[in-house]
């Protein structure tokens, strides 16, 4: 079968991608478009009352972008990593673009993240600058940033991006050629080991993966998307930034999200695309139901990570008027790997997470024997493509382990393709679990647990939740005859970790279901969970 450059082999599930690969660096994009299009929005301020505050055309992004990106050059060696730890406010993607243009590799950081988190972050990636707010969400940002500087040499500068003389300092250096495989961006992933691996990202990577999107959502030109997923997420930075800047629209993040305000900037500013988890998607329907506004405008709404409830899909198409594009991917992958396309039968739309991205590469393969299995067969979803990372952050045995001598990307994950290219997902051969689109790793949570003193063992899996798709469940042994105190590990791990890694659903066990090899059989707890709860 060939479809536009794509073939699917029918018999074994390996589909092909031929398409043009875009050679081409962030910074030189944005040149490209302000020539094209300066008067054009190009990012406007969505404001919490869903209004829109500050605009910038193309023209006057790409002359603060430059004068920003100079500034840069005159403190920072080409190469040297900027950390921004903000929530969605226009300052960062002004520092994303002048970044680039001015050779440096952005960090990007969970603004929900707690001095340890950060700090990691930080010491591992050898950031030479943070760029935050100073507060969000009760978070004491720029109290917890002075504290975790005094450990980290690298770090020479903390930039408050409110100030916007400081966002502006010196603007004298001259700017570098900055060339296509240069790193671009360090995501942070949780790994199984507990802590986060840095995926480094290039400007190919990002480049390709943004405009493939557009290419197969057949995103509208020239019209603008709303922001809602964060910025420090490839779906923010990468697939909603530089997909809007690649369709010739303005991209208008929202700081914080609130459905009524989407909506709103919708109808005022004619936006007609937006990525989104169900959760967000699930509130919008409610909210027009409410209130009535004139949403004529939007046209697609993607969706990553969980698959998309059949009412969902029909509120999404009769209440918002958009078609749903069901998309999955990893960081590793700037993330995109399968998605839907406008006009899906609807029964594909909410059983499946779509094709191949155009120029992705996709196979099912037996982990095991790492041949590719048969249409309809399990296996693992596996995929290569321009916007495969160039690796972990100084982690070559984890990039080795990720990619193959082949150039696979091993995602992980189980599913099934068709003979038309659909992918199912099936499950995880990784333990991760998917609360409200956040990948989250067991791992990581344990490691903290089993600093309290009075945590023996433990083990976390995700259980079902209606509203975020997974949820955190904890499972623990206590010390001696000791009694588990649930408020009190609650706290725990809100002191160490962020709101959202913390375990909901708690359960004290005295054995565990063990292999014979002695290792927790987590599916069991998470089938006796389920059992006891419904």
């Amino acid at each position: 079968m060939t479809d536009n450059g794509r073939r699917l082999d029918r018999a074994l599930c390996d589909w092909f991608a031929d398409d043009e690969i875009l050679d081409t660096t962030i910074g030189g994009l944005l040149r490209d478009q302000a020539a094209a299009i300066p008067g054009q929005d190009a990012l406007l301020e969505g404001l919490p009352d869903g209004t829109v505050g500050r605009r910038w055309t193309y023209a006057q992004l790409l002359a603060d972008a430059e004068r920003m990106a100079k500034g840069f050059a005159a403190r920072f060696q080409p190469g040297e990593r900027v950390a921004v730890w903000a929530p969605n406010v226009p300052e960062w993607v002004l520092v994303e673009y002048a970044a680039a243009l001015a050779g440096l590799t952005v960090v990007t950081v969970n603004p929900a993240y707690q001095k340890r988190e950060l700090a990691y972050v930080l010491g591992q990636s050898t950031s030479a600058a943070l760029f935050l707010i100073s507060e969000f969400r009760g978070n004491p940002m720029a109290k917890i940033a002075a504290e975790v500087a005094e450990d980290l040499p690298a770090l020479r500068e903390i930039i408050d991006m409110q100030d916007v003389a400081a966002l502006f300092t010196d603007p004298s250096g001259t700017l570098p050629e900055v060339g296509t495989s240069d790193a671009a961006q360090i995501q942070y992933t949780s790994g199984t080991t507990g802590f986060p691996k840095g995926v480094v990202l290039s400007h190919r990577n990002l480049t390709n993966n943004a405009r493939l999107f557009v290419e197969v959502g057949d995103l509208p030109k020239g019209l603008g998307a709303l922001g809602l997923t964060p910025l420090f997420h490839t779906m923010g930075c990468s697939m909603g930034v530089l997909g809007a800047l690649q369709s010739g629209g303005a991209y208008c993040p929202l700081l914080a999200f609130d459905p009524g305000a989407a909506l709103d900037l919708v109808e005022a500013e004619k936006l007609s695309w937006t990525i989104c988890v169900p959760t967000m998607a699930v509130a919008m329907v409610a909210a027009q139901k409410q209130k009535k506004r004139d949403l004529s405008s939007l046209q697609r709404i993607g969706m990553g990570g969980a698959m998309v409830a059949p009412e969902l899909a029909r509120n999404v198409r009769d209440v918002l008027g958009a078609d749903t594009l069901v998309a999955y991917g990893q960081t590793e992958s700037s993330p995109l790997i399968t998605t839907g396309r406008p006009g899906d039968d609807f029964d594909k739309v909410i059983t499946t997470i779509g094709q191949p991205a155009l120029g992705c590469e996709v196979g099912i393969f037996n982990p095991d024997t790492n041949e590719v299995v048969g249409c309809d067969e399990v296996g693992e979803i596996r995929c290569r493509s321009a916007s495969t990372m160039l690796g972990y952050n100084d982690d070559p045995e984890a990039t080795a382990a990720a990619i193959d001598g082949e150039g696979w990307l091993h995602t992980g994950d189980l599913g099934t393709m068709d003979d038309q290219g659909y992918v199912k997902i099936t499950g995880r051969v990784k333990e991760m679990i998917i609360r409200g689109g956040e990948n989250l790793f067991p791992a990581e949570i344990e490691n903290v647990l089993l600093e309290h003193p009075d945590v023996a063992e433990c083990a976390v899996v995700g259980v079902p939740d209606d509203v975020l798709g997974e949820a955190v469940a904890a499972f623990v042994r206590m010390e001696g005859d000791k009694t588990m105190d649930a408020d009190a590990l609650r706290a725990h791990c809100r002191s160490l970790i962020s709101p959202q890694k913390c375990p909901a659903h708690w359960t004290q066990v005295s054995e565990w279901p063990l292999t014979g090899s002695g290792k927790i059989r987590k599916f069991k707890l998470r089938d006796e969970w389920v059992a006891a709860n419904g």
